[in-house]
């Protein structure tokens, strides 16, 4: 077994452990396989070890792996998680599965314009600043409702859910804090008509309490990867 197979069975057993502990059904939880840095071997050897759903956050970073794995583009999901300019919007409409980091409309309006006719609806998240970081992207919580209505109203695109990065924190309890928030949130605005199934929360540092907390998504890269070169 390859060492990225490996970290992959331990990864996959966390998830279980925490799905058990939490009375969910482990298959409600994707473990999306995030890239960043790390090159197109890398993403190869984990598909190899069964996964299929990989994040990126820089979008030349991620059309390079594109090309250099044209051969598994059937078989790999990708995910858009870092931050979206307008100028990228093309590419990324064109080439991405997920886009998890739409955090104004003029972005998503691009995306929805621009995404070809032959593609499935562009499976989209608003990103949250669910913590109040001045460094964080994100719509604040109270702007997220209205956000979220005219987003969901756009078509090629699918308003899957909110998306968020909290401000790391040392324990179990506080981290579960910011993903109940966002939890909530999501709640609160299918309470007023939409209708999200996604809360991509949750790393290699916190996944345990982002599934506690209902994540479907859970975004890991260094407990399979190792350290960022």
């Amino acid at each position: 077994m390859s060492s990225v197979a490996a970290k992959l069975q331990q990864v996959r057993t966390r998830i279980a452990t925490a799905c058990e502990t939490s009375q969910r059904p482990v298959q409600s939880v994707t473990l999306l396989a995030v890239t960043k840095t790390f090159g197109p071997q890398a993403v190869r050897d984990a598909h190899t070890a069964g996964q299929h759903a990989f994040g990126e956050n820089y979008v030349q970073e991620a059309l390079e792996k594109m090309e250099s794995l044209a051969d598994l583009r059937g078989q790999i999901e990708w995910h858009l998680i870092g931050p979206l300019q307008s100028n990228k919007a093309r590419v990324v409409a064109a080439s991405f599965d997920w886009v998890h980091s739409v955090d104004r409309l003029k972005i998503a309006e691009r995306l929805s314009a621009l995404r070809p006719d032959g593609l499935p609806p562009l499976q989209v998240c608003l990103q949250v600043n669910i913590s109040g970081e001045l460094s964080k992207s994100g719509v604040v919580p109270d702007d997220t409702l209205a956000l979220a209505q005219a987003v969901a109203a756009l078509p090629r695109l699918h308003l899957r859910g909110l998306m968020a990065i909290p401000e790391p924190q040392g324990d179990f309890a506080a981290q579960r804090v910011p993903h109940h928030a966002l939890a909530r949130l999501l709640f609160e605005l299918n309470a007023s008509g939409l209708a999200l199934d996604t809360p991509p929360m949750g790393m290699s540092a916190d996944l345990e309490a982002a599934i506690a907390e209902g994540a479907t998504i859970v975004r890991v890269g260094s407990a399979i990867f190792g350290e960022r070169p």
